[in-house]
This record gives C-alpha cells, sequence and structure tokens, in this order.
C-alpha cells in the first residue's frame, strides 16, 4: 500500500482514492462513513458523502478552495454530493493550515468516548505517544507526557458539530485531533503522510486505553 501511495505522491484524487481503501481495511471508513481530504497546491481535495469509500475512483472527487467553494465537481449523471464532513474539514484548514484531514468512524475512538466521563481523553507513559505532534509544530510529544484530546458531543447532523470542533481546535493548541462522543474522530497534520500516521497512532492510543480501563489500569500514570 505504501508503494501505492507514494507512487501517486502529487495525485491528490489517486491518494484519496487509495487511502480510503486502506481506512476501509481498518474498519473506519465502512458502510459509506467517514471522510477524507488533502490539501494540495493551493486546493482541497474531498472525497464525497455516502458512497463505498473503499471504491470511489478519481473522477468522484470534488475540489474547493480555501473559502470552501466548489472548483471542480463531478459530473452531474454520478448523482454525489459533497462530504458532510466539509465544514469541518475547512475547520481544520483555515484553524491550523492543514495540509490533510481525516474523519474516521473507528470503533476504538467511539469506545474511549463512552469510557471517559469528562471532555477529555488522556494518556501518558506510552510509547505510541510520540507519534503525535504537538499542534502544527514538528515537534512530537514525548513517551512520559499526557496526551490530551478534546471530546465534543455529537450532534443528529454533522454539519451542527462545525461550532463545537472549531471551538475544540482554538481551545487545544496542541492537539491534533477531536473526538466526537458516539460518532468518532477528526485528526489532520501538515502532509496526508503526518495524518495518516497520527491517525493510526492516535487509534492504537484509543483502544489500549479502553484495554486499560477493563484492566482497571489508569490511562494517566500517577507521578
Amino acid at each position: 500500500m505504501m508503494s501505492q501511495l507514494s507512487a501517486n505522491e502529487k495525485n491528490p484524487r489517486k491518494l484519496i482514492s487509495l487511502l480510503c481503501n486502506h481506512f476501509y481495511d481498518h474498519g473506519w471508513v465502512s458502510g459509506t462513513g467517514g471522510g477524507m481530504s488533502i490539501k494540495m497546491d493551493g486546493k482541497i481535495y474531498i472525497a464525497p458523502s455516502g458512497v463505498q469509500k473503499e471504491m470511489i475512483s478519481e473522477d468522484e472527487i470534488f475540489v474547493l478552495n480555501d473559502e470552501g467553494y466548489c472548483l471542480e465537481c463531478p459530473l452531474p449523471s454520478k448523482n454525489l454530493k459533497l462530504s458532510e464532513c466539509t465544514p469541518l474539514f475547512m475547520k481544520a484548514y483555515q484553524i491550523r493550515n492543514a495540509g490533510s484531514v481525516i474523519h474516521a468512524h473507528s470503533i476504538n475512538a467511539v469506545l474511549a468516548t463512552l469510557v471517559v466521563q469528562g471532555n477529555e481523553f488522556k494518556i501518558s507513559h506510552q510509547e505510541m505517544i510520540k507519534g503525535i505532534k504537538k499542534g502544527s509544530s514538528d515537534i512530537s510529544h514525548r513517551f512520559d507526557e499526557t496526551l490530551i484530546v478534546p471530546i465534543i458531543e455529537n450532534t443528529c447532523f454533522e454539519a451542527d458539530l462545525a461550532a463545537s470542533m472549531a471551538e475544540a481546535i482554538e481551545k487545544y493548541p496542541n492537539s491534533n485531533a477531536v473526538l466526537v462522543r458516539r460518532h468518532g474522530f477528526y485528526v489532520w497534520g501538515k502532509t496526508w503522510k503526518t495524518a495518516k500516521t497520527m491517525a493510526e497512532c492516535y487509534d492504537y492510543l484509543f483502544k489500549l486505553s479502553v484495554e486499560m480501563h477493563k484492566l482497571r489500569i489508569q490511562a494517566v500514570k500517577e507521578s
């Protein structure tokens, strides 16, 4: 998979198709859920809504500008809609100058939000924390630092999450993800590779925290 991705480094349409297939294998975008977007050369490429993500083709991608205006749309005959995630994607692009934003309906993420009672997911002293960058910097979290991910409450319509998403992004400048309770998570990075890497690290940590909870082990190690 990585060889295919690298071979299509400069083709965002193909990258989105390949990444959606990859995330389908992870169980993150099953049943038409989830979303994938990449910003390249000043344009934002977004997978459509309500389609089988593992079967997306290059001519089904929407292309937007920085204001969210559609520059290129799939042919009308395809009867496709812009992703319901778009308003939330745009918050990460506009506030954090992200290069890629992913939305995953990860079971691990959903369970993590149910285990945590408050509005913050926390975990410390885990090696995979080192795979998470601090905000928009190139500095990685240390193994012994406490990783914090904000949790926002789900709504009936995804677009209605935009305001709380923006608030969480502003309030937690070191986080590159937002969890949505009973829904999944959004994650972004400077590039699609960074976003992909952090998505996988976050998902690992969400799963680990749930397993630790079962064993009554504290996710944050006491000093």
